[in-house]
């Protein structure tokens, strides 16, 4: 049996946490190409790019915070 830690799996009964499936990430990613695209065209994309970023950086956040409170306090 190895004692690598980062080998062995975990102890029985203990969960593996995985985040949910989300499209934040890529309405983030959508919302800085549009504002970028913006920077180049006209000022409503960059207003609505910017907006559109920071209402999915908000939300990610936010769902970050409530996944990390509802593991184990042992963690």
């Amino acid at each position: 049996m190895s004692t690598d830690p980062q080998r062995d799996p975990p102890p029985v009964g203990e969960e593996i946490h995985l985040p949910g499936n989300s499209l934040i990430p890529l309405l983030t990613a959508v919302g800085i190409a549009v504002a970028l695209v913006g920077l180049t065209t006209t000022w409503l994309f960059t207003i609505a790019g910017a907006i559109l970023t920071l209402v999915c950086v908000v939300r990610w956040i936010r769902d970050t915070r409530r996944d990390v409170s509802e593991l184990p306090l042992e963690h």
